[in-house]
């Protein structure tokens, strides 16, 4: 993988659009119905500690990505088969984008055209992205997260103009007490927040190691403020038990859009800026793949894009419908993540803990 130097503000960029992503395509915590935004800001704290332990990880050994990580502390046969782990699941989850982009796109804009020419084309054009690594994708990111803060500003304050809030829908709170709040809890750790392992394959990349941290942590705060509002939109505007039902709760928000006449079909400007998450999510989570196989195996990063963009083709196709890939999403896979997510860092950082302690115990001695 090609590991050239990037400036802070092209990887700040990338890291607010992978938290974006497709999140704000569903209606997260939906189970707890007007309390979701309170599953997500629980979750979205949890998901601040793992992001610190991820840093801390890092700046325990700041030269080493996840892989080499992986490689250096679990041992070589033991690190190749949890790096082939993070390899596979960042492949899955890339090819979980990869679908909820041709769904979207068929629902939308293409519903004449064949899903799998859809998804053809997207991992085309996501593949020939990921040939040039990360440095170019942060870049791009740099240049397009200015057109997506000010797309959702318009999107939130039209929403707001045209009266469509109703804030009566958050009553009560928290009517079946806390329970319902904190059993959605870990499936939104998992999703969106606790994806950011991913960055540990990244962070070594960053040119400004000194004001990383605190960058890093203040855009996950702003991200995580932006997404509990958003989510929370969708249950002001169509109501906690219509949100929870609808496949796609904030385009169907943006759809109720009319303002005098002219500015209707707004949900084309919505797809436009979450064609651009999902993207940026998609390409991410595929570097972060390929960087594994070209790690683990120590081959050139070039060779395992295809092998890697066919298993993702491949894999967005498991589900035969879009109903049965949200039921995956939801009730299968999620449930598997925090091994992935929380169980394998813990263990690489009390590993890293463990010989740096063993190194100055030599060093004393």
């Amino acid at each position: 993988m090609n590991f050239a130097k990037s400036r802070l503000p092209e990887f700040i960029a990338s890291f607010a659009l992978f938290e974006v992503g497709s999140t704000t395509l569903f209606q997260i915590g939906a189970e707890a119905k007007q309390d979701a935004w309170l599953v997500m800001l629980v979750a979205a704290l949890a998901g601040l500690l793992l992001l610190l332990m991820h840093l801390f990880i890092h700046r325990l050994d700041p030269k080493r990505d996840l892989y080499e990580l992986c490689l250096t502390y679990f041992g070589k046969v033991a690190g190749m088969f949890f790096g082939s782990i993070f390899a596979a699941y960042f492949a899955y989850e890339a090819s979980r984008n990869l679908r909820d982009l041709g769904e979207l796109a068929s629902y939308v804009l293409l519903n004449r055209t064949p899903i799998g020419i859809i998804i053809l084309i997207a991992a085309l054009v996501i593949a020939n992205s990921v040939r040039y690594g990360a440095k170019v994708v942060f870049l791009s990111c740099l240049v397009m997260i200015p057109f997506i803060i000010v797309s959702y500003f318009v999107l939130i304050s039209m929403i707001a103009g045209v009266g469509l809030i109703h804030f009566e829908n958050m009553l009560p709170g928290m009517e079946n007490g806390v329970l319902p709040v904190l059993k959605n809890v870990p499936d939104v750790i998992a999703f969106p927040f606790g994806q950011t392992v991913l960055f540990l394959v990244f962070f070594p990349m960053i040119h400004q190691q000194k004001n990383m941290r605190r960058a890093v942590l203040v855009t996950y705060g702003l991200t995580a403020i932006f997404l509990i509002l958003v989510n929370q939109m969708n249950v002001l505007v169509l109501g906690p038990k219509l949100a929870e039902t609808v496949t796609f709760p904030l385009l169907q928000s943006v759809q109720l859009i009319e303002l005098v006449e002219v500015f209707e079909r707004m949900d084309i400007l919505f797809v436009l800026v979450l064609f651009i998450g999902l993207g940026t999510k998609l390409v991410l989570f595929y570097i972060g793949a390929v960087a594994g196989g070209s790690r683990i195996t120590g081959t050139p990063y070039k060779k395992w894009v295809i092998p890697f963009g066919i298993a993702i083709f491949g894999m967005s196709f498991i589900s035969p419908n879009f109903t049965h890939h949200l039921w995956v999403g939801i009730d299968v896979v999620l449930k598997w993540y925090p091994i992935i997510q929380i169980g394998l860092p813990v263990i690489l950082m009390i590993l890293m803990l463990v010989r740096k302690n063993k190194r100055g115990s030599d060093v004393a001695s």
